[in-house]
């Protein structure tokens, strides 16, 4: 259509506002003026797809029905999932590494060392941390004892996640030795992450903001990175008090850098270490 090549109007005051609500109270995520331009962009480009010309009558077709529901899924895999990269944060990678070495030195892992990896998005954080993990397991010449689930609020990513097939591009920045361990090649440019690791993660859809409707189970670890950044303040401290009640005993939670600020809990100490921002059961 002639249409679909034209520019929207840009969004109004009140229409802003309105979607800027939506996706708050939907999926936690606080927008400010300065990314007005991407929900703006986002919601357009979907627009375009469906045929539709005005705002209102798109934000009135997902507020209703099953059909509603479903385009609310396909838009919001737009605005939430975030271009992601494996060993993206190596300073927290490199934390969880000695930490494990640590807790197998030490015989101090109580039957299973399992993690949750928050947001994983494609699954490049958690199949991360199977590396890493189960490198620390073999060079002690111990059995493999870990389990990863990884959760994220859209399906379409998890559905990658799951395959774990990456392009060339993405295992560029890895380190040789893990792409030829981990990775085999299914086309000439096109690699998947090895059996081995994938049966060690269960990846699960689930939306933050419903956190205290998900399962208490414990874990030795929580990592989280990227994701409380996009929260109001009040929110990131509700989200890590959660956090605390599903850490096992000595359990450690790692977020990005400078996304909680001032937040403390009386179970939990912050680990003193430069570059990395973790916290341990007490």
């Amino acid at each position: 259509m002639i249409w679909s090549l034209q520019s929207l109007p840009d969004l109004s005051d009140q229409q802003f506002a309105l979607w800027s609500e939506l996706l708050e109270e939907r999926a936690g995520i606080y927008l400010t003026q300065q990314q007005r331009t991407f929900l703006q962009t986002q919601v357009s480009m979907r627009m375009r797809e469906v045929g539709c010309e005005d705002y209102k009558e798109y934000y009135d077709t997902i507020m209703n029905g099953v059909a509603g529901q479903i385009e609310w899924s396909i838009l919001i895999d737009r605005l939430v999932v975030k271009e992601t990269s494996f060993f993206r944060h190596q300073a927290s990678i490199d934390f969880v590494s000695e930490l494990i070495a640590d807790r197998i030195g030490h015989n101090s892992i109580d039957g299973s060392f399992d993690v949750w990896s928050v947001g994983c998005s494609t699954g490049e954080e958690p199949y991360s941390l199977a590396m890493v993990l189960n490198d620390a397991f073999q060079w002690a010449n111990r059995e493999a004892h870990f389990g990863i689930t990884g959760t994220d609020i859209s399906r379409a990513a998890l559905s990658l996640a799951k395959a774990g097939i990456y392009s060339e591009r993405k295992l560029e920045l890895m380190k040789e030795t893990f792409r030829q361990r981990y990775f085999s090649p299914v086309s000439e440019e096109r690699f998947q992450v090895g059996e081995e690791l994938r049966d060690r993660i269960c990846f699960a859809q689930g939306n933050i903001l419903n956190i205290n409707e998900m399962p208490l189970i414990k874990v030795d670890l929580i990592f989280c990175q990227n994701l409380l950044v996009y929260f109001r303040r009040w929110r990131r401290e509700n989200i890590m008090n959660a956090f605390v009640e599903r850490l096992k005993p000595g359990g450690t939670i790692v977020i990005g850098l400078g996304e909680v600020v001032d937040w403390t809990h009386s179970d939990i100490e912050r680990v003193p270490l430069n570059g990395v921002q973790a916290y341990v059961h007490k």
